[in-house]
């Protein structure tokens, strides 16, 4: 089983509009509500793949009901805590026009320190359950900046891997931790390093940094140009396939899915790597978030290219 936390949950609108006109009354044509949050798309896509997912995170009042409501696949376990606060709203408004996106996020609203509590204490009686745990997102306020890092000495003391696709003061403290991965894109790594590597050269020495940190393998996005994986079996690049893309958002985390599902089956890194690049534009070709068909997978696991860039490291 896999855990999927999404501390700060949304109840993700998408809004489809003829033409976005800025400050006007804009008429919408067509609504879409789902579960959102990064780790639900996460979890999504694991549970497409054939993994059982455990989701995790804050819940709260009206907007709670309805985003647990909005979960119904049959594969996703809820194992959400109940706090006061309001489940927060986010906003995508696609121009059909243009195949274009501007998206409004609403912060979450704060977690008292005893619905963390209440939290831990789930997710450590969740743990021993699980193969693997991803983290995904932000964190509302309230919750402990260290708190990711919480969450993987947790896991690591029962023998658990942790994927980790923060940014910020979130992922910096808990890279010491030693999540098992690491999914960084380059503006994050540049909030990391204090500077913006020009080349592919440039990133495997910054992701070496970033595992002698304490990450044990780091996963770079490059978004069209696919992957830099920099692991204990070396350094790797996922070149992803030439396609018609539909939909960009929620990539980045169907490519955290792909890796968590082969962690879980425990693939070798080319092949995890491959099959992560495949999930990752399999939902480029949909419209939905977190989602891909299967076929479209087993057309592109054929498609995409993993070259090595070095050997092993320690």
């Amino acid at each position: 089983m896999i855990i999927s936390v999404t501390l700060n949950a949304s109840v993700d609108k998408l809004y489809f509009v003829g033409s976005l006109k800025p400050f006007e009354v804009m008429r919408v044509g067509e609504v879409c509500n789902t579960a959102g949050g990064k780790g639900m798309n996460v979890a999504r896509a694991a549970s497409i793949a054939g993994e059982r997912v455990a989701a995790m995170g804050f819940v709260g009042g009206h907007n709670g009901e309805l985003f647990e409501s909005l979960i119904n696949e049959e594969n996703i376990e809820k194992h959400f805590t109940r706090v006061k606060s309001e489940t927060r709203c986010c906003v995508n408004v696609r121009d059909r026009q243009t195949n274009r996106s501007t998206e409004f996020l609403e912060p979450g609203q704060p977690v008292a320190e005893d619905e963390t509590e209440a939290f831990l204490r789930a997710y450590a009686a969740l743990l021993p359950s699980a193969d693997i745990v991803t983290i995904s997102g932000s964190m509302p306020k309230g919750v402990p900046p260290d708190f990711y890092g919480t969450m993987i000495k947790k896991a690591k003391e029962q023998g658990k891997p942790v994927i980790l696709d923060s940014s910020g003061e979130a992922l910096r403290l808990a890279i010491p931790c030693g999540p098992a991965l690491i999914k960084p894109n380059k503006d994050e790594i540049c909030q990391l390093m204090g500077r913006k590597p020009a080349s592919l050269n440039e990133l495997a020495g910054a992701s070496d940094a970033l595992r002698r940190m304490g990450a044990g393998a780091v996963a770079v996005s490059l978004g069209r140009d696919g992957v830099l994986v920099n692991c204990a079996e070396g350094v790797f690049r996922g070149i992803t396939p030439d396609i018609p893309v539909v939909n960009t958002v929620g990539c980045g985390d169907s490519m955290v899915a792909g890796f968590a599902v082969s962690m879980a089956r425990h693939k070798v890194a080319e092949e995890a790597i491959r099959f992560a690049v495949a999930v990752s534009t399999a939902n480029a070709l949909t419209a939905k978030t977190g989602f891909f068909r299967k076929e479209d997978l087993n057309n592109l696991l054929n498609m995409v290219k993993v070259e090595r860039l070095t050997g092993g490291t320690v």
